[in-house]
C-alpha cells in the first residue's frame, strides 16, 4: 500500500494544466476495436484506469504505438475473440468497471461481446441494465453465467431500432452507439446521455464515417454504416480535475490558473463554485483563482432558504464533484445542503471530515448539511484512508489545508483518476511525499 504525507497549512501558487479527461478515455479507446485502420489519440492520461484499459486492448490483440506523451496509436486489425474466453481476461476484466465498454464495439464488429461483472469505486449500485437492454433492443441475444457472473451479448447482424433508455447513462449511451453505427437501418435512442465527453466520442465516430445526429441533444439519430475508418482525436481536458483545482484554490487561500480548461465544456461547474463564494475568473481559455485572503460565502435562495447543490444529468451538475464541493463548504461562511442522488455510498467519506472538526450533518446517505468554519477554525491533521477516487482527492485537499501533518493510505485509488498527483502538486508549492 502506498502513502501520501502532507504538511498542510500552506499557500500554493502558480499555474497546473489539467489531464486528458478520465470518463472520455474509457469510451474513446473502446472506439478502435469498430475498425481495422489506424487510430491516433491524443491527450492519453497516465493513469491507472486507463493503463489498465490499454493493456486490455492489446491483450485483446490491438497493436499500439505510443507516439510521444499521451499519445498513442492503436490498430485493430487482428483482434483476438479467443481472449474473451480465457481465465486472464476474467481477471483483467473484473478490475476495471470501464471494461464494460469493449462490449458495445466487439458486438458490432464481430458479433459477439463478453465482460466479467466489472469492479472500479465501492460508492454504490452502478447497474449495468441500460448497456444490456440496448444490446438486446438492437437484436442481440443476452446470456448471464451466475457461477463466474460473465455477462455475454451475440448477434449475426445488429438491427436498428428505436429505443427510449431508462436512465441517461453516460457509459450507457456510449456502448449502444457504438453498437449501433454498425447495425442494419436506422436507430433512435431517446433520452440518450449529452456529456461533453459522450459528445466528442459521437464526433470521432462521425469523422470514422459514422452518420450520429444530434449530436448534443437526448435525443440521437444513427445511421448504420458497413464500416469505418480511422481517424485522428483529442480529448478534452478533465473537468473533474479542473474542479478539484478550483477547490483546492479555495481551501487553501491559494492564487492558482488552471490553464486550457475548454471553459465552453464545464457547463455548470463554474455557476456552481460561484455559489460557494469562490470567485472564478476567464482569462482566454484560462481559470484565474485569486487568493481569498477573506474566506468565500456561500449564496442562499432569493427566498434567504439555504443553498442546495445536487447532481443531475448534463448539463446538470456532474456527481463526480459533490465530494470536493462538501469538502470546500468545511471553511466557507454560510451552510449548504449537499444532495448525491446516483450513488447512495459517496457520502459516507464525510466522517473522515468530522474527525478533523469538519461541522457536517449526515442526514441520509443521499444527503449532507456542511456548516462552515468562515476559516476561524481550521481543520485538523489526522490519518486516514482513501476509499475511493472522488473521496480520494477530496481528503487530499482537506489535509492541504489542514495544520499538521496528515496521513492518506490506500492512494492507489487516488493514482488511478489523477496523473502523477504528488508530483504536479509539489510543483505548485504542496508539501507532499508519497511513502510505500
Amino acid at each position: 500500500m502506498t502513502t501520501f504525507i502532507i504538511e498542510g497549512g500552506h499557500q500554493l501558487k502558480g499555474s497546473i494544466q489539467p489531464q486528458g479527461a478520465k470518463n472520455e478515455a474509457l469510451q474513446i479507446l473502446c472506439a478502435v476495436l469498430l475498425t481495422p485502420e489506424i487510430v491516433t489519440i491524443h491527450n492519453i492520461p497516465d493513469i491507472i484506469d486507463v493503463n489498465k484499459l490499454i493493456s486490455l486492448l492489446e491483450n485483446l490483440g490491438v497493436k499500439i504505438n505510443k507516439i510521444g506523451p499521451g499519445s498513442y496509436e492503436f490498430q485493430a486489425d487482428e483482434v483476438n475473440m479467443k481472449y474473451l474466453e480465457s481465465a486472464e481476461f476474467k481477471e483483467d476484466g473484473k478490475g476495471l468497471r470501464g471494461s464494460i465498454m469493449i462490449v458495445g464495439p466487439l458486438l458490432a464488429r464481430f458479433g459477439k461481446g463478453y465482460i466479467p461483472k466489472p469492479g472500479g469505486d465501492k460508492i454504490g449500485r452502478r447497474r449495468l441494465d441500460t448497456h444490456f437492454e440496448g444490446f438486446i433492443n438492437l437484436g442481440a441475444k443476452f446470456r448471464y453465467n451466475r457461477e463466474d457472473h460473465f455477462y455475454g451479448v451475440e448477434a449475426d447482424r445488429l438491427k436498428g431500432t428505436y429505443m427510449l433508455l431508462d436512465e441517461a447513462s453516460v457509459t450507457g449511451t456510449a456502448n449502444i452507439v457504438m453498437a449501433a453505427v454498425l447495425a442494419e437501418g436506422t436507430t433512435t435512442i431517446y433520452n440518450a446521455a449529452c456529456e461533453p465527453y459522450l459528445q466528442q466520442l459521437c464526433k470521432m465516430l462521425n469523422r470514422m464515417g459514422a452518420k450520429i445526429s444530434g449530436v448534443g441533444s437526448n435525443m440521437l439519430i444513427i445511421e448504420g454504416v458497413d464500416s469505418l475508418k480511422g481517424t485522428e482525436h483529442k480529448m478534452l481536458p478533465d473537468m473533474i480535475e479542473i474542479g478539484s483545482w478550483i477547490g483546492l484554490a479555495a481551501m487553501t487561500k491559494s492564487e492558482l490558473t488552471i490553464k486550457n480548461v475548454s471553459w465552453d465544456d464545464l457547463g455548470q461547474i463554474p455557476n456552481v463554485f460561484r455559489k460557494l463564494g469562490i470567485t472564478v475568473e476567464r482569462d482566454g481559455d484560462d481559470i484565474h483563482i485569486p487568493a481569498h485572503k477573506d474566506g468565500y460565502e456561500i449564496q442562499s435562495y432569493i427566498d434567504g432558504s439555504i443553498l442546495t447543490v445536487a447532481d443531475a444529468p448534463w448539463p446538470g451538475f456532474t456527481p463526480d464533484l459533490l465530494s470536493i464541493v462538501l469538502v470546500v463548504a468545511t471553511q466557507a461562511r454560510g451552510a449548504v445542503l449537499v444532495h448525491q442522488k446516483m450513488f447512495e455510498s459517496r457520502l459516507f467519506f464525510v466522517d473522515k471530515l468530522i474527525d478533523m472538526g469538519a461541522k457536517i450533518i449526515l442526514c441520509d446517505p443521499h444527503r449532507a448539511t456542511v456548516i462552515g468554519h468562515d476559516f476561524k477554525s481550521t481543520l485538523k491533521a489526522t490519518t486516514m484512508t482513501s476509499p475511493d477516487i472522488r473521496a480520494g482527492i477530496s481528503l487530499l485537499i482537506a489535509a492541504l489545508s489542514a495544520k499538521g501533518t496528515s496521513t492518506i493510505h490506500n492512494i492507489e485509488q487516488i493514482d488511478r483518476g489523477y496523473e502523477r498527483i504528488d508530483e504536479r502538486l509539489r510543483a505548485i508549492g504542496a508539501k507532499i511525499k508519497r511513502v510505500n
